[in-house]
């Protein structure tokens, strides 16, 4: 047998191409390129729901921040003040005055309409009250052509925003479909314009009667006194705890405990922290210790309690900082001859700022809009109408708060209520957006990269 014949001959194999795409490639990038159309699907879907939010909030709440009024000028005597207070009635007497004045205003301007007291109390409110009230504050002005500028109704509001319009206009005591003639030839004589609502931005709450006159500044001052709590209390203790448990503490089954324990607070929902709120820092420290500035409703309360509700996600953030820098950081100061102290205070915290800044500031955002423990310590159901006029009144005064705010409007029946809490869903965002901003700006400026 010859040596040809006892080998076999190697099996033929297909000649391939780095340049030619095998089935299987061709398979694998197939995969591939299904996955990127399903994030990108993902992502487009996201964005989608996401615009739709954000136009169904600006649409609903831009309403908020125009409103009509009533510009009226009068021009009231020392004689008509000193009768009119000699009334009995004196809201009525200067009421009176008021609508003389406006009819004569309004005739001078060539407008010639059937001019009904009870429309305009039922266009304006009372406008007596304040008309009385500037005068008794400013006895100056007697004598001097004022222009007041009175918020109209929220139906006659809403007549102008189109939210009410002759077909849909039932006759109420709030407004009656024959009022709108006498609306409309206010507007055509300039009286009733439609202007930005500064009261809605610097004003408060003013009862279930007023939506009008309602506005979020003094809830925003409340938010900034209890936003100012929770930063001094919980950044010290959380930036404190997390220094001690990442670099000193010992591991051990106590520290275990400690730390699962930090875990599982940051997952509690918020509510049970109004509950805690409830019966430590209002049943007890204020009814038991007698403590008086931990009373209901005062920013001093809403801050101690979002204090603990903020303290699990600032101490995580910042232990996660701590890891992220590198341990030649650390033996370095220490082969230098630099304490374990000086090191992590020289060295260490110094390079993880940037993110214990930015876990700070996202759990300040998120405190920023809890609602839930606030409505437990009572700020829901508490009406401020005026800012406090120190430090320490608006600490422990009671105050609202924006998100109590908005849900006390959500919850009322009127319309234009409902229109103010979508208004102040804007500006909450506005600081959530700010604080966010500013959070990722303190992480670009000084994140350093190993």
């Amino acid at each position: 047998m010859s040596d040809a014949s006892m080998g076999s001959a190697p099996a033929s194999r297909k000649k391939s191409s780095l340049h030619t795409l095998d089935a299987r490639t061709k398979k694998r990038n197939a995969a591939e390129t299904r996955f990127k159309v399903y994030g990108m699907t993902a992502i487009a879907i996201g964005l989608f729901f996401l615009v739709v939010l954000a136009v169904s909030i600006v649409r609903s709440g831009l309403p908020a921040f125009t409103q009509a009024t009533l510009n009226a000028q009068i021009t009231l005597t020392q004689a008509e003040f000193d009768a009119a207070e000699k009334e009995l009635f004196k809201t009525k007497a200067y009421s009176k005055i008021f609508n003389t004045r406006l009819e004569e205003q309004l005739a001078s301007k060539g407008v010639t309409v059937a001019f009904d007291a009870k429309a305009i109390e039922r266009i304006a409110g009372k406008t007596g009250g304040t008309i009385r009230e500037h005068y008794r504050a400013n006895p100056g002005d007697l004598g001097k052509p004022v222009t007041f500028q009175l918020a109209t109704s929220s139906k006659v509001d809403g007549y102008f925003k189109g939210r009410v319009t002759r077909d849909n206009m039932v006759d109420s005591r709030f407004l009656m479909l024959s009022d709108l003639d006498l609306v409309d030839a206010l507007e055509e004589a300039g009286i009733i314009r439609r202007g930005i609502n500064w009261t809605f931005i610097m004003g408060g709450d003013t009862g279930v009667d007023n939506p009008g006159g309602a506005g979020i500044g003094i809830a925003v001052v409340g938010s900034f006194f209890m936003m100012m709590v929770v930063l001094l209390l919980s950044l010290p203790i959380g930036v404190a705890a997390s220094i001690y448990l990442e670099e000193f503490a010992p591991q051990n089954r106590w520290t275990d405990l400690i730390e699962v324990n930090i875990s599982n607070l940051a997952a509690v929902p918020s509510i049970v922290f109004g509950i805690l709120g409830l019966a430590v820092f209002i049943q007890f420290g204020g009814g038991v210790l007698g403590i008086e500035d931990l009373r209901a409703s005062a920013p001093l309360v809403g801050g101690l309690v979002l204090t603990l509700m903020t303290l699990p996600t600032i101490i995580i953030s910042t232990r996660a900082s701590l890891k992220s820098v590198p341990p030649s950081i650390r033996d370095a100061a220490l082969g230098l001859g630099a304490s374990k102290m000086q090191a992590v205070f020289h060295h260490v915290l110094p390079l993880a700022m940037p993110g214990i800044l930015t876990g700070t500031i996202i759990g300040l955002a998120q405190a920023l809009g809890e609602t839930a423990p606030l409505l437990l310590i009572g700020m829901v159901g508490l009406i401020a109408t005026s800012y406090p006029d120190s430090i320490m009144s608006g600490l422990v005064e009671p105050n609202s708060v924006m998100p109590a705010q908005i849900y006390t409007w959500a919850a009322r029946a009127d319309v234009a209520f409902y229109e103010k809490a979508w208004g102040g869903i804007i500006i909450l965002l506005c600081f959530l957006l700010t604080m966010n901003i500013i959070a990722i700006i303190l992480r670009r400026r000084f994140e350093r990269r190993w």
